[in-house]
């Protein structure tokens, strides 16, 4: 048989495997392994290029230290306080608990930079809350697995460190173009959320009252210092994005050893300033103990021990891809399309179609190297391009058959998998509006970018 033949049933079967519930890393890894014995790669090619990538690539430093930050941030209870915030600012409007679980998500995703950590923590607060006030508890859970999406594209974004890496882009800009194509997305979907719930009746009303909203913003006052310490610090150049995830974790240690039990000492913490009936009077969480910390770093060090062998695994299959031809075919297929939008919008489909199969970093990965070159030939802004395929990516978490946010929505929740799926069509219909228009107006992504607006 040809190497054609024997490649075509090594994805066959690796597909078969993963249908059946196999980690994407070992379908990665098992395809990459055979490939190479079928093209004659030796297996030192494969323990070369792992090395290469965790020796060289001092930017994926960031990613374990942002994962850390949004698990010390949830221990400590900041994320409960901007959660407070967000629902004294949205809870007078019908679904106003839903729409400040949304943007909760986008408080939560500009410390912690992770989808999943973003729907597990929101939604493992708000799921409770909504369904007590009186949501169907399959729309919280789809919501929760909705927000979850913005956790990769406003900045700090685990996978914006991974493109940027891979691609040669500088990273803080990279945040910085991700910053209002992040906003739109939250404020599209909160837009659709408030039409479900005024159809259906959704949402305890409360007051909108300025002294509440000023109570619970000083509240979440050190969540927003922490949001803005990584900001300035990129976009000023203070730092680096590496650099910038060190210090938050420095920051979130030292709010959560000293600042927190301190305020506790001198009474000035309390339970949820926001009183309402329908959402519970949850005694918020003021700080950790030095003992705590072993347990909060071993559980980030599981998910980047998830994450960092499939980057690496990842890039080997992108080698052996390239060695088949992939990318000469995927590129004459797609500039064959014609002109600037028609080249454009095919790429974005590719993207769409990858992410409803593969999780954002393999997506990445292999689809990135291909795509980015042929998106710059007809003149697309390389930061614009990252932006369009990192926000078309992340609109797979809640796409079948393997929508990441709506798996750890449904852990957390207890909700079964296919009963989401019906509540994201709306959602989905909001992120896609919002992934056009951001595809059709570059300045999106590039109008705060230094030089460029």
């Amino acid at each position: 048989m040809t190497d054609g033949t024997w490649v075509a049933i090594i994805s066959l079967g690796v597909t078969i495997l993963f249908m059946l519930g196999t980690p994407i890393f070992l379908v990665i890894g098992f395809w990459t392994v055979c490939c190479s014995f079928v093209l004659g790669l030796t297996l030192d090619n494969i323990g070369v290029a792992l090395s290469d990538v965790f020796t060289d690539g001092f930017a994926l430093l960031a990613m374990p230290l942002f994962i850390l930050t949004g698990d010390l941030i949830n221990k400590s209870g900041i994320a409960k306080r901007l959660t407070d915030f967000a629902y004294s600012c949205f809870g007078w409007l019908r679904g106003g608990l839903a729409m400040a679980s949304l943007g909760a998500c986008g408080l939560f995703a500009a410390i912690s930079g992770s989808n999943s950590a973003t729907t597990a923590t929101i939604g493992g607060m708000m799921h409770p809350e909504m369904v007590k006030g009186g949501y169907d508890e399959r729309f919280s859970a789809a919501t929760a697995a909705s927000g979850g999406t913005v956790g990769i594209i406003i900045p700090p974004s685990i996978i914006f460190i991974v493109y940027g890496f891979l691609m040669n882009l500088p990273i803080s800009d990279l945040f910085v173009g991700g910053l209002l194509p992040g906003l739109l997305m939250v404020l599209g979907m909160q837009f659709a959320c408030w039409i479900i719930c005024q159809r259906n009746g959704w949402g305890h009303l409360i007051n909108l009252q300025l002294n509440r909203v000023i109570k619970t913003a000083f509240g979440a006052w050190l969540g927003f210092f922490a949001i803005g310490l990584v900001l300035w610090g990129i976009y000023t150049g203070k730092f680096s994005p590496t650099e910038a995830a060190a210090v938050t974790v420095g920051f979130c240690v030292i709010v959560g050893l000293v600042c927190l039990p301190l305020f506790r000492m001198f009474g000035f913490s309390s339970s949820s300033p926001v009183e309402d009936k329908n959402y519970s009077e949850m005694i918020l969480v003021e700080g950790f103990k030095v003992t705590e910390i072993p347990d909060i770093v071993i559980r980030s060090a599981q998910i980047t021990g998830i994450l960092a062998p499939l980057i690496a695994v990842s890039v080997v299959m992108q080698q052996i891809l390239s060695l088949l031809g992939a990318k000469e075919t995927i590129e004459a297929f797609v500039t064959g399309m014609g002109g600037y939008y028609a080249v454009l919008f095919t790429a974005m489909i590719i993207v769409f179609m990858a992410g409803m199969v593969l999780e954002s970093l393999p997506n990445t990965i292999i689809m990135a190297p291909i795509l980015a070159p042929i998106a710059h030939s007809i003149g697309v802004d390389p930061i614009h391009f990252a932006v369009i395929f990192l926000v078309g990516g992340s609109i797979g978490f809640i796409t079948p058959p393997y929508g990441l946010n709506l798996y750890v929505a449904s852990g957390v929740t207890g909700v079964p998998y296919m009963s989401l799926l019906r509540y994201t069509v709306p959602y989905l219909v909001a992120l896609i509006s919002v992934w056009v228009l951001v595809a059709l107006v570059p300045e999106l992504s590039t109008m705060l970018l230094p030089n460029r607006g």
